[in-house]
């Protein structure tokens, strides 16, 4: 059984991984005033010189119904089905909208894991969909397994500046002033599909990438090593190759540097970075 595996753009993937993995993906829609542009890699710099000349957030807009239909029967054309795993049913209507096109198209045809995750927790659960197809199993197989997988999912991020969650209504003002002034950089952690604050971490850079690296091996003891991304907004080469450093000493083994897509950049703004990688399973 020929099965592919979906996403949307917002699994942050940039194409030498998503060939690599044999991932296919549908594009959210990003409004910049009355410019309509789709999700991608490539639009994120374009997305922040927006905000800095307008003040004005872009907006961002789910796949519909009828944009996944197309994607999916594209899809059928090549496979005999389709393993589509989403963006959190908790912040996003997308994984909504696909489960009902799936419902029309045949369960036997299209299945959809919500992934409760963001980001490259999303392509964590994509790669481990990829292993169940190379050994064969089958469409139900795949989805029940992945499913398995989703609570093992840890995806966290630190925000330097809480600008665009303010102007997106997700930040009270007093909370946005006190961060600024102490200069607080918050850690946000995915808890059942939404984010969360999980700490707040004050100082320079180096400090912050070092809290937080701390702070999350220790939150998550248990991880499985295979592979682990670092996925930002916009990082500095030496904050990253930090990173990868005490990744690799942790004893990741495939270590991932990407950059979010424009639809994570529009809610997180620049600077913003994370890692995330699969806990064991239990």
């Amino acid at each position: 059984m020929k099965i592919a595996i979906s996403c949307e753009t917002t699994v942050d993937l940039p194409e030498e991984i998503l060939t690599k993995f044999d991932i296919k993906t549908v594009p959210f829609s990003i409004l910049l005033g009355e410019e309509m542009i789709l999700d991608g890699q490539d639009v994120s710099q374009k997305i922040f010189d927006y905000v800095a000349k307008t003040k004005v957030l872009p907006k961002t807009s789910a796949v519909n119904e009828v944009q996944y239909e197309e994607h999916f029967l594209n899809l059928l054309k090549d496979y005999d089905a389709v393993v589509h795993i989403s963006l959190s049913s908790k912040i996003s209507s997308a994984c909504d909208n696909a489960e009902k096109v799936a419902g029309k198209l045949g369960l036997d045809k299209v299945v959809v894991v919500d992934s409760l995750s963001l980001s490259t927790g999303i392509a964590l659960l994509a790669i481990e969909a990829r292993k169940c197809i190379d050994k064969g199993m089958n469409l139900s197989e795949v989805y029940k397994y992945v499913s398995s997988r989703v609570k093992d999912v840890q995806a966290s991020f630190v925000l330097l500046t809480l600008n665009y969650l303010y102007k997106g209504g997700r930040c009270s003002s007093i909370a946005y002033f006190g961060a600024n002034l102490l200069k607080i950089k918050p850690e946000i952690l995915m808890i059942d599909g939404e984010m969360k604050p999980v700490k707040k971490i004050i100082g320079i850079m180096k400090n912050v990438t070092q809290t937080y690296f701390n702070d999350l091996m220790t939150r998550f003891p248990n991880p499985q090593l295979e592979n682990v991304f670092i996925t930002h907004t916009g990082l500095p080469k030496e904050d990253a190759d930090f990173l990868k450093g005490k990744l690799k000493e942790r004893g990741f083994k495939n270590i991932y540097e990407t950059r979010a897509g424009g639809t994570i950049s529009s809610h997180c703004g620049p600077g913003c970075f994370g890692i995330l990688f699969l806990n064991k399973e239990k």
